[in-house]
């Protein structure tokens, strides 16, 4: 009988419900508890997105990370995303040129048929 190895185990966090009152000024007090497993700290700059009625709150770092990991799965070791980027680019640029050069030389063929009829 196979055996696999997966990541470690983590504890998956515990769901944490709160209930809280939005104040005449429009702030809501985001509980501790909820605040300690978000890991939000005084300062950290929140993100909110509000999608079916549903508000998210996330912090910024949070995001950026999340973002960074979707992102992730595209790049390929060893390769920098500029180099191919300039790499296409020159590669269009040439065929561009190459497209140009046959338009010209199709037009001057043109030019010297119209003087030899003329």
């Amino acid at each position: 009988m196979g055996s696999f190895v997966d990541e470690p185990l983590r504890a998956k966090p515990q769901p944490v419900h709160a209930k809280t009152k939005l104040a005449p000024n429009g702030r809501i007090v985001i509980p501790a508890a909820i605040r300690e497993q978000m890991g939000f700290a005084p300062g950290d700059t929140l993100l909110m997105d509000v999608e079916d009625g549903v508000l998210r709150v996330e912090s910024f770092d949070a995001r950026l990370k999340r973002v960074q990991d979707e992102i992730a799965q595209y790049a390929r070791p060893g390769i920098l995303a500029s180099d191919e980027l300039i790499a296409e680019r020159r590669a269009e640029a040439r065929r561009e040129e190459e497209e140009l050069q046959r338009d010209l030389a199709a037009e001057r063929e043109r030019l010297s048929k119209e003087e030899r009829i003329a």
